[in-house]
């Protein structure tokens, strides 16, 4: 019987909305430099499908990974955590 894959799961912050269906996420991580132990930031930017377009720019949202959408996406949209201030 073959095992039951877990699906990853990151959070970030919607920085697009403006596609159909699609969201833009940014997602930022915390790495420690090999040679000089400095805590780095790095960014990923990475395409979400939101099917019922709930994600706004700025709300903070966790994105899981499904099989690929589109030739870009290949995460879908698991929930909105933190609704961005209304402007």
């Amino acid at each position: 019987m073959p095992e039951a894959s877990v699906k990853r799961t990151v959070s970030g912050v919607v920085t697009s909305d403006r596609m159909d269906k699609t969201i833009t996420v940014l997602v930022e991580r915390k790495v420690q430099h090999p040679v000089y132990s400095k805590i780095l930031t790095r960014s990923t930017k990475l395409r979400a499908h939101d099917e019922k377009n709930q994600g706004r720019v700025g709300d903070i949202v966790t994105i899981e990974e499904c099989r690929p959408i589109s030739k870009t996406k290949a995460w879908k949209l698991k929930s909105v955590d933190e609704r961005a201030a209304a402007a």
